[in-house]
């Protein structure tokens, strides 16, 4: 799902609110979960999960190319861990999935 198809959908389940105010209202929400992850804060939303930012240390990588040593930067990525809810939802919304047996050795 896009962030279009998002508010696409969000109007669509509120007729009552403006195509233009649903669009500024998810635009408002992300944008404050990314300055709060700017800020190193952690960003938690009960039954979905939490956002935080991890660091990597600097290391040393390699081009795949050349094989070439390359020093890699310390960096900062954002980081999502779902929340117990959102896991049982997405697990009950999918059961065709098949289920692996314990194997029996003879």
């Amino acid at each position: 799902m896009t962030k279009s198809e998002l508010i696409a959908g969000l109007a669509a389940d509120n007729p009552h609110l403006r195509g233009a105010d649903v669009e500024t209202i998810v635009s408002t929400i992300f944008d404050e979960i990314t300055a709060a992850l700017a800020r190193g804060a952690r960003v938690e939303l009960r039954g979905f999960g939490a956002f935080t930012v991890k660091r990597r240390d600097a290391r040393t990588g390699r081009n795949p190319r050349t094989g070439e040593a390359v020093p890699v930067d310390e960096k900062s990525v954002p980081f999502f861990k779902a929340g117990k809810e959102l896991r049982e939802r997405v697990n009950a919304a999918r059961p065709d999935r098949p289920v692996a047996l314990p194997r029996h050795e003879p």
